[in-house]
């Protein structure tokens, strides 16, 4: 596989004080459908998978998981991990602008490179981290090689295509709304919207004002053209690894789970999702409890898991009850974890 690119950087900010930024390497390589860039962050370590991101529609790798993966807890996951973070086509810092006429990959394809960059770098096996797009550009690659994915955390996944009234609400909002406004609804609810925060100021700037913003539309394009996973607890079609369903307490959607529910809980609650992350790594084998940080310890009553084995929707085991004997029983293979941040 033909190496397009190879640049040295480091993260901007050292999270902790005295701490030694993260070298990386950013990386493009040519696949059936376009090239497509990611970047490495630390080593392979013996016998464990490499934790590999994909992120939503209207941001790249950076702005959509830098606040979960800078968190200071987070650095006891990353320590023990290297990690692959996936930029879609034309999301990359510095895209130029796909030609006019360009046919944008669809989702199903986007998950068919993802065996290019493993080829590539030489990796059997990941943990997928995803969000929204991302999470459904996983969850394909998964369903389609289930023996190279341990484990997948989904945020904020939608698995079915878009039904009629969908998209004739869709259309409706397109006469009426800029792609960065549509966007900016699919990120976060009406209600963090309305609310104007720091942080929706920042991701308002970042999605109007993207210079890609024509690439950021073909891959939102793709993301309402997706066809359904066809998911069956139980049944043929299912993921086969252990799977943690993330969704924000701002989503419409909450019970649900499996929902395109707007918020984005790596953004603002990178410590509860950091919590949840290292008990369904410990439910896997890959984090002892002795390892586990004081986050651990906290009472954290507003973050329910569940293990849903049998296809129940129980919430009434927390984190903050599991922390006594610091173990969350995950169950067999093919487990699912839910958790509301």
């Amino acid at each position: 596989m033909a190496e397009l690119q190879e640049v040295q950087i480091t993260e901007e900010k050292p999270l902790l004080p005295g701490q030694t930024p993260e070298a990386a390497k950013t990386h493009s390589v040519e696949t059936p459908y376009g090239s497509v860039t990611f970047t490495v962050y630390g080593t392979p370590k013996p016998k464990r998978p490499a934790i590999f991101t994909y992120h939503d529609v209207g941001l790249n790798y950076k702005s959509c998981f830098q606040p979960l993966f800078q968190f200071g807890d987070m650095q006891e996951i990353i320590q023990n991990f290297v990690r692959v973070h996936v930029d879609a086509p034309g999301m990359e810092e510095g895209a130029p602008v796909f030609p006019l006429g360009y046919q944008y990959p669809s989702l199903d394809q986007l998950a068919d490179m993802i065996p290019c960059i493993l080829q590539y770098l030489n990796f059997s096996t990941i943990i997928g981290i995803g969000v929204g797009a991302g999470a459904y550009v996983l969850s394909r690659y998964a369903l389609n090689h289930p023996d190279t994915v341990e484990g997948l955390v989904l945020i904020n996944i939608d698995p079915n295509a878009k039904g009629w009234m969908d998209w004739a609400a869709h259309k409706l909002t397109g006469l009426t709304s800029s792609v960065a406004e549509m966007i900016l609804g699919h990120l976060f609810s009406q209600e963090e919207l309305s609310r104007n925060s720091e942080l929706i100021q920042k991701y308002r700037n970042i999605v109007t004002h993207a210079p890609n913003l024509e690439n950021i539309e073909l891959y939102w394009n793709s993301y309402n053209n997706r066809r359904d996973l066809n998911f069956e607890r139980g049944g043929d079609i299912t993921l086969k690894c252990p799977v943690m369903l993330v969704v924000g307490d701002q989503a419409p959607h909450e019970d649900a789970v499996m929902a395109d529910s707007g918020g984005q809980p790596q953004l603002t609650q990178p410590g509860k999702l950091t919590e949840a992350i290292k008990y369904f790594l410990q439910g896997m084998g890959y984090m002892a409890s002795s390892c586990m940080t004081r986050l651990s310890r906290s009472r954290t009553a507003s973050l329910t898991s569940a293990a849903s084995i049998d296809g129940s929707r129980s919430r009434s085991r927390t984190l903050s009850q599991s922390s006594e004997s610091g173990t969350l029983s995950s169950g067999p293979p093919g487990h699912t974890m839910e958790v509301s941040c």
